[in-house]
């Protein structure tokens, strides 16, 4: 049987035996939204997923449940989007957290691909930031992306709008057989935010009919690879660095060591 680093797919017996060679798991968390007509509604939550794989794979870490949707209020007229309530997000992952816990877990990093789960993440943390032996992070992962483009993407206001080039990338690179490239479609607002430092709560369809915006037709696998490989490296040198988890010395393609 193949190796797994998804505590769903473990044996209790399994768990038990992975479990004894690390504290860390990794938590995934995003949505089920709109995200143009050409990716998935779960863009955000298959994100937080790979990356979390990823990771796990180079330090050894176990992945734990992934929460699938999120607080997608700002979308919600457009069809398939899924809302969960503040309330019961925060209930559910202060549960699966409280498990973990149990468990014997004391890193707990989140890797979370939707921009409103962020607060709520956050909140659900704040009642064990004084248990000495625990830590946390939270990965913000489209703002992990976004600080990786490095002359990678194309310059301009709308290179990591909603389900654009950044995006699109990512998705090309992570999970070719869901992006419709027949279905790509340019869209940007038809006026720029003159107040871009104030929080605005208008809704998605205020600013798209499509649910793009941006530019996903200047996004290419390579540009994905590139984002994906420099978030993943950032990721595991932050693990390393500050929480002292050393990488893995991962076996080579065909090697029986």
């Amino acid at each position: 049987m193949a190796t797994t680093r998804r505590l769903k797919e473990m044996s209790w017996t399994t768990f038990v035996e992975h479990k004894k060679h690390t504290d860390l798991v990794i938590i995934p968390t995003g949505a089920i939204e709109v995200y143009g007509p050409h990716l998935p509604l779960g863009s955000d939550t298959l994100l937080a997923e790979k990356l979390a794989e990823l990771v796990a794979e180079r330090v050894g870490g176990i992945v734990g449940p992934t929460l699938e949707a999120g607080d997608s209020t700002v979308l919600s007229e457009f069809p398939g989007t899924i809302t969960i309530r503040p309330e019961s997000f925060k209930a559910y992952l202060g549960d699966v957290l409280d498990s973990l816990v149990k468990w014997g877990f004391t890193q707990v990093l989140f890797i979370n691909g939707h921009a409103g789960n962020v607060p709520l993440i956050n909140q659900v943390v704040n009642p064990y930031r004084n248990v000495s032996d625990l830590r946390f992070a939270q990965i913000d992962g489209w703002r992990l992306v976004k600080s990786q483009e490095d002359q990678i993407l194309e310059p301009g206001p709308w290179t990591h709008g909603h389900a654009g080039e950044a995006g699109t990338s990512v998705l090309l690179h992570l999970y070719p057989h869901l992006v419709d490239e027949s279905q790509v479609k340019d869209e940007v607002p038809d006026h720029a935010d003159l107040f871009p430092e104030i929080i605005k709560y208008d809704r998605l369809s205020s600013k798209t009919q499509s649910g793009v915006i941006g530019y996903p037709s200047r996004a290419t696998r390579d540009k994905g690879e590139a984002l994906v490989q420099k978030s993943v490296d950032k990721i595991v040198s932050f693990l390393h660095e500050t929480w002292e988890i050393a990488p893995l010395q991962l076996k080579k393609e065909g090697s029986n060591a």
